[in-house]
């Protein structure tokens, strides 16, 4: 028989020491003791580290900033508008962008808030029209200036 050193597990073989092989012990923690991201924590002691904004200055802060991401809106393409309609000339759609994927041979008048140029275009030439209903966007109330103050001081 061949004998075979089989590997012990760390936590056995580390019984009785207090680092368990990391050094010192800070290092060992999660993310604990690095004190936040970038130059956080650092007090006063990081003059050293301000060369870096000052050489690099708008470069430095920023640069990643969060975009919005791309709206997702739900299709329906121009080939589903006959089997949707179900044999109405008036089809209402506003729930979905109206795309221009396939062929339209019935005059249909679809209402939608979203629809690509190639479906307009095919749904027209079909003899239907497109109607793009806009979405009311309400301000919030906001407090009204009033023009007593300036009176006031003149």
């Amino acid at each position: 028989m061949s004998s075979i050193n089989k590997k012990r597990k760390k936590s056995s073989r580390m019984r009785g020491s207090q680092t368990h092989g990391t050094g010192f012990m800070k290092k060992a923690r999660g993310s604990g003791h690095r004190g936040g991201f970038g130059m956080a924590g650092t007090g006063k002691r990081a003059d050293h580290k301000k060369s870096l904004i000052v050489n690099l200055k708008e470069r430095y802060f920023g640069g990643s900033a969060m975009k919005a991401k791309p709206k997702k809106y739900k299709v329906v393409n121009v080939e589903d508008l006959e089997r949707l309609a179900g044999g109405k000339k008036e089809i209402n759609l506003e729930k979905f962008k109206v795309l221009g994927r396939g062929e339209i041979k019935v005059a249909l008048k679809v209402k939608t808030n979203y629809v690509s140029k190639s479906a307009k275009e095919k749904i027209e030439k079909a003899g239907g029209e497109v109607i793009v209903v806009e979405k009311k966007i309400e301000k919030k109330a906001g407090k009204e200036k009033s023009d007593d103050k300036k009176e006031d001081k003149q």
